[in-house]
């Protein structure tokens, strides 16, 4: 498999097979709404887009990066998050780099989203769709955000069968700027658990996967059979 590493910024074209990662905290926390029974996420290009889309749909949760903000049902943490009820509920997203990152890709024919909370489950769906490359969409920092590139690096190895240890690229992650900035509270709508959320390597059994539906960009769980299940069709 030829993986490319890119920014958003450097992406000139749409790739065939796009990995978007956000581990701090876009894609950990949407694999946590859908761990809290949401149904979809829809990943709104502009606050006021996710507003006006929470207007027309009032039953829809709305979250941002930030502090909480009039018309936000939550904030972009999963600490936070993990205690709502989501159960059937529309998600519409709105973040600093993940949701970008997304949207930026989404002529692309496989979007997935990634973060360590589904790191195997997306190396898995790589491995089962054999891919021959695939651009890996480092969201944060203009590229240069290493629990990103990390996770993304982790992934594209275990897409290939390798029997990489994680250890190394948790570690880089834990220590990354991101990481950092959470734990001195220099973001806000912050919970203390978030970092290690965002570390808990394969929390979730599937993979995430956006497609575009009547002009928006939706992001739903996929299920990814086992090594095993596939081994014995």
């Amino acid at each position: 498999m030829n993986a490319r590493f890119l920014g958003i910024a450097e992406l000139t074209e749409a790739p065939s097979v796009a990995v978007v990662v956000d581990v701090m905290r876009a894609f950990t926390v949407a694999a946590w709404a859908f761990g809290q029974g949401a149904e979809k996420i829809v990943l709104a290009e502009s606050l006021d887009e996710a507003l006006a889309l929470k207007a027309r749909c009032p039953d829809w949760v709305a979250l941002k990066d930030g502090p909480l903000a009039p018309g936000f049902d939550t904030v972009n943490s999963p600490g936070l998050l993990r205690s709502v009820d989501l159960a059937g509920r529309t998600v519409v997203q709105k973040t600093t780099a993940g949701t970008v990152g997304a949207l930026a890709v989404k002529e692309a024919s496989l979007v997935l989203c990634a973060g360590f909370v589904v790191a195997e489950a997306t190396a898995r769906l790589l491995r089962t769709h054999e891919c021959d490359s695939v651009t890996f969409v480092v969201t944060g920092e203009d590229g240069r955000a290493d629990e990103d590139l990390a996770c993304a690096q982790y992934i594209a190895h275990r897409a290939t069968g390798a029997g990489t240890n994680a250890g190394e690229f948790l570690r880089r992650a834990n220590e990354s700027r991101a990481a950092t900035e959470l734990r001195e509270g220099v973001r806000q709508g912050v919970h203390p658990d978030d970092v290690s959320l965002c570390l808990e390597l394969d929390r979730f059994p599937f993979a995430m996967v956006a497609t575009l539906e009547d002009s928006l960009m939706v992001l739903r769980p996929c299920a990814v059979p086992s090594l095993t299940d596939k081994a014995s069709i």
